[in-house]
């Protein structure tokens, strides 16, 4: 066997990052034993990977077919490398979650499984739906929680639980004390919505798809929390989760408007690269996250700490 470990280590960092030097950077290594490396490995296989412009590199079509091989070869020697240093095999993790699911449920399932596997190291990212498909896409992540559609070719994608979508605004808007509104009614209204390439803002268009060039749209905003506090300021109705929302209905601070003619019905989503090995720590988190939500029809049913 020609190749190292190091070199297969190298070769995907610079795949990556589509730069020897960031990938050097990452690595801690000179930029010049990290081009060093990818040279000799090209050299030992009497092949090129990479289709180099100036000082920028991009995988060519027998580097896209390396690429998952050499992502699920690092993987299962991390695992090899940690049972021979006495350990469980839940080595890393890095999981990507979109904004919900990050801010109300992932941490606790993080938490949960850092409690069962204290000898486990587990990075989270939160982003939205579009940025967390891209991560897993090119192997930045081991897995994604999200609640947007996803239709990448190279990504598994397997439901999780259902969650709905509710417009929200605050006690003393017109629309509060009736509870409930048409859509013509909703189309007179300021809205402060999720950004564009977030799970959330997808599905409000997908429901609002016959009448999005009438909305009247205020604010777009990359956080729920921000939203939330822009509606309670009385800017306009908004549009999330109803898991986001439960604590502020049950205080008051905001009010839900029900809407009759609107499907904001929405799966969330577990996502991984269809090439990429499954280690352990991914199989257990996985089966750790079913079990949190085991018997729950709506993730605004799942039983959390009150939050602020």
């Amino acid at each position: 066997m020609r190749f190292t470990l190091r070199q297969l280590q190298v070769f995907v960092a610079v795949a990556q990052q589509e730069s020897v030097s960031r990938a050097a950077g990452l690595l801690a290594l000179s930029q010049s034993a990290a081009s060093t490396s990818i040279t000799e490995l090209e050299r030992q296989s009497s092949c090129q990977l990479f289709d180099r412009a100036g000082k920028r590199l991009s995988l060519n079509a027998l580097g896209h077919q390396l690429l998952p091989q050499a992502v699920a070869l690092l993987d299962q020697a991390k695992e090899i490398e940690d049972l021979l240093n006495g350990k469980s095999g839940f080595g890393s993790l890095a999981v990507g979650a979109t904004l919900t699911i990050g801010n109300y449920l992932a941490t606790l399932l993080i938490g949960s499984f850092m409690q069962q596997h204290p000898e486990s190291q587990v990075k989270l990212h939160v982003q939205n739906t579009a940025n967390i498909v891209h991560q897993v896409a090119h192997y930045e992540i081991d897995l994604g929680l999200i609640e947007g559609d996803c239709s990448h070719p190279d990504i598994e994608v397997q439901t999780w639980v259902e969650d709905e979508l509710v417009v929200f605004c605050a006690p003393q808007h017109h629309l509060a004390k009736r509870g409930v509104a048409t859509m013509q009614e909703l189309t007179h209204e300021a809205w402060i919505l999720r950004e564009q390439g977030s799970g959330t803002r997808l599905t409000f268009d997908q429901a609002m798809r016959h009448h999005r060039s009438a909305l009247n749209i205020r604010l777009e905003l990359e956080h729920t929390e921000a939203i939330k506090r822009a509606v309670e300021s009385g800017l306009g109705i908004g549009c999330i989760s109803r898991l986001a929302l439960r604590d502020a209905f049950r205080r008051g601070s905001l009010v839900p408007v029900e809407t009759p003619d609107l499907d904001l019905a929405r799966q969330f989503y577990f996502i991984w690269h269809k090439q990429k090995y499954q280690t352990s720590a991914m199989r257990e988190f996985l089966e750790l996250c079913r079990a949190f939500t085991a018997g729950v029809q709506r993730s605004d049913e799942i039983v959390l700490p009150n939050i602020a």
